[in-house]
């Protein structure tokens, strides 16, 4: 080979090489600690696992992925957090609700999210342009959707009314989504309930209190309400009540219908984030993104079951029809 065609070639290679893995001559690989809300995001883990992969990190010989799961209960997000902090780990990962508590936890160590419901106005970050500090990542825009959740409720509720908000208040990423709601209602002049939730006790009670108060329900996403969406689900249609719920999984599981981003591209989309951090990247210079593939899922068995008969103009444009 001639001399400067290997010289180009070893250059090529160089540049090839993930910033942080030549770091391997130091003896420590880069580390990424994933905070999981609840360890059913395992599915959407390994989907920002395969596009780390894409992008050249390779775990377990190139990167190492330290994997932690809350399971919901955000007494554990400051104490997987600080562990982090005392791993020295380079990049969290983690989604919008334990966000805050690992910027809580350092203000050195880069912190990636996902499913951010409003990361400016809960304090994550300055600006979506601009996030400054050591935060950045994927907004999921759920207060931004709450109004559309509605309009596409209204659809297939015409007749609607009276709607009641299932919220899990110990969330500020919720509580913030019940002002979009309840403004979003009063455009539509729909009369509105919060029925308020703290664990999974309060969710029966909730939906005792509720009766005969609704004739829909919206709720509001997080890890409480979606480690217990088929209790959700069966409790609605055991009232016959129709539900407008924040993802796919929600409808998988029993739901009526869905209207939110897709997770799965989020999860992908936040690995190229950490892909550019462990480069060299600084979070505070990296804006938050927002997303771009949003999903319009329903289920025709549960809507058979509440008596609803679902307009063909719906069913074409929706994203998935379950039956």
């Amino acid at each position: 080979m001639k001399r400067r065609a290997f010289i180009t070639l070893l250059g090529g290679a160089a540049a090839a090489w993930p910033l942080a893995a030549r770091a391997q001559r130091g003896g420590k690989l880069p580390t990424i600690g994933v905070l999981g809300v609840p360890s059913s995001w395992a599915h959407w883990t390994s989907a920002f696992v395969q596009r780390l992969g894409e992008l050249g990190w390779i775990e377990g010989r190139n990167v190492v992925i330290e994997y932690r799961w809350a399971e919901g209960r955000r007494e554990r997000f400051s104490e997987i957090a600080a562990e982090f902090v005392r791993l020295k780990v380079d990049v969290i990962f983690t989604g919008g609700d334990a966000a805050a508590a690992a910027k809580q936890a350092t203000s050195v160590i880069s912190i990636v999210f996902t499913l951010g419901s409003d990361p400016v106005g809960s304090g994550l970050v300055a600006s979506l342009a601009r996030p400054g500090g050591n935060v950045t990542g994927l907004s999921a825009q759920q207060t931004d959707i709450a109004g559309k959740r509605l309009e596409l409720l209204r659809e297939v509720v015409p007749g609607l009314r009276r709607l009641a908000i299932l919220v899990n208040v110990t969330n500020p990423q919720s509580v913030l989504e019940i002002g979009e709601v309840q403004a979003a209602a009063r455009k539509l002049g729909l009369e509105v309930a919060t029925f308020e939730i703290r664990q999974s006790e309060d969710i029966a009670p909730a939906f005792g209190a509720l009766n005969g108060r609704a004739e829909a329900v919206y709720v509001c996403g997080d890890a409480l309400t979606y480690l217990n969406r088929t209790r959700i689900n069966s409790l609605s249609i055991g009232l016959r009540l129709p539900t407008i719920l924040p993802q796919r999984e929600f409808v998988e599981a029993g739901g009526l219908m869905s209207y939110g981003p897709s997770f799965t591209d989020l999860f992908r989309r936040t690995a190229d984030i950490v892909d550019k951090i462990l480069r060299g990247a600084k979070p505070g210079d990296i804006p938050v993104e927002q997303p771009t593939k949003f999903d319009l899922v329903i289920n025709l068995t549960t809507a058979k079951a509440l008596g609803l008969t679902i307009p063909e103009s719906f069913l074409l444009r929706a994203d998935e029809v379950i039956e």
